[in-house]
Parts: C-alpha cells; structure tokens; sequence
C-alpha cells in the first residue's frame, strides 16, 4: 500500500488562481533552498508574492494565512 497522498485529494474544489501563485511561489522559495520560516517569508516577499491584503508576508501573517487555507 502506498503512502503517497495527492496534494489535492483532500480539497473540495480545484484551486483558485491565487493558491495556485502561492504554491508555485512557495515551491521556488524552498527549491533554492531555503526551508525556514522567516526565509520563506523573505523570498516570498522579494517575489512580489504578497498577503491577500497586500501587505508584505510577516511569520505570523503567512502561517495565519496557511491555516485558513487549510481549513477549506
């Protein structure tokens, strides 16, 4: 039996275009390497991927922001 669970099998619907720019942000982030939260936050920030108000990314901002998403 596999563990390997498809990223989107747990969801109600496909994601929005704004998830979409996130996730692909966030994949770019820890693929140069970075898998810290204050560098993930930084990296977003630098690649004008912003807040859904469109302040820059903080810690605490980006992990309220992620726990909402995964709510849905």
């Amino acid at each position: 039996m596999s563990l390997y669970m498809v990223p989107i099998q747990t969801r109600t619907g496909d994601p929005t275009p704004y998830e979409r720019q996130l996730a692909t942000a966030i994949e770019g982030v820890f693929g140069e390497g970075e898998h810290s939260l204050e560098g993930l936050v930084e990296g977003l920030n630098s690649a004008g991927v912003f807040a859904p108000d469109g302040k820059t990314w903080t810690a605490e901002s980006f992990t309220t922001e992620i726990a909402r998403l995964g709510d849905q």
